[in-house]
């Protein structure tokens, strides 16, 4: 990366509190680059030192001025079921950015009218609005991120077993590499009008990803399918709003089986993408 291409201002992140998000932050920090974070609240953020951390709700955007003030270019996870509000806030950011980087899926196929899940078309429908706005833009589709295991946290500590519905395997990519893909594209010149599709390097199983765990933190752990009413009374228990099981049930149906696997990340970063047996044992801990 030449430093020439680098962006020296002030960079926005959101989305700045979560898994991916975080490390957006962190990875731009480790660059020297300034880092602007939105978050609906500031005093509970725990971001890293050096990041300026701006108040902001992305369902009001008249509240997003003080965040985009200086900031011309962003990283944008959105964090909705739907797209109500997005025109919005993309004609919020319009008037001040140039360059966004928004957080897509590698479900979303451009040659469909309509998507296969409820979360792709979300996905599909945030890509057309950005590219409507006017801003540059870059799309990072990413598969399943690992971090996404968390979700079984709870049930490994207690029982070593995971249920839930299955669903087709995935190359199950890192949230660290996520991150580094977004960063390139946030401060490298070469990526406007790019869709990075970005995949970790083996495709897996719910099953086997349970399994990994399992080896990590060095007690037996399986999966166990269950059916898929059952499994939405268990989330819903847990707490999760009936829209999110919705789509999430929705998707784990009608994903399609797939055996993509792409070099995206070591083309971009110059490393490979790491593997969630990796991600496991960096996160032993947390199923402990």
């Amino acid at each position: 990366m030449a430093e020439a291409d680098l962006i020296m201002g002030e960079i926005l992140v959101i989305g700045s509190t979560g898994n991916v998000g975080r490390e957006v932050v962190v990875q731009l920090l480790a660059l020297g680059t300034g880092v602007r974070a939105l978050t609906r609240e500031p005093e509970s953020a725990q971001l890293p030192g050096g990041v300026k951390v701006v108040g902001g709700d992305l369902t009001e955007p008249d509240t997003l001025q003080g965040a985009l003030d200086g900031s011309d270019t962003l990283f944008l996870i959105w964090p909705f079921l739907t797209t109500e509000g997005a025109p919005a806030v993309l004609e919020a950011i319009a008037r001040h950015a140039r360059r966004i980087v928004y957080l897509s899926s590698s479900g979303v196929n451009d040659d469909v009218e309509r998507q296969t899940d409820p979360i792709n078309q979300l996905h599909a429908d945030m890509e057309g609005l950005i590219e409507r706005s006017g801003v540059e833009w870059t799309f990072l589709r990413s598969n399943t991120i690992a971090s996404n295991a968390r979700g079984w946290a709870g049930q490994i500590r207690t029982t070593h077993v995971v249920r839930g519905p299955d669903i087709a395997a995935t190359a199950v990519i890192h949230e660290r590499d996520v991150a580094a893909v977004a960063v390139r594209a946030l401060t490298d010149d070469g990526h406007a009008g790019m869709k990075h599709v970005v995949t970790g390097p083996q495709v897996l199983s719910r099953a086997e990803q349970v399994h990994m765990i399992g080896e990590a933190i060095g007690h037996p752990t399986r999966f166990e399918k269950v059916p898929v009413e059952v499994a939405r009374q268990r989330m819903l228990a847990d707490g999760r709003s009936p829209a999110l099981v919705s789509a999430l049930l929705a998707s784990a149906a009608t994903r399609p089986e797939s055996d993509l696997i792409t070099s995206t990340v070591e083309e971009i970063t110059g490393a490979p993408a790491r593997t969630f047996r990796s991600w496991a044992e960096e996160h032993a801990d947390s199923f402990r």
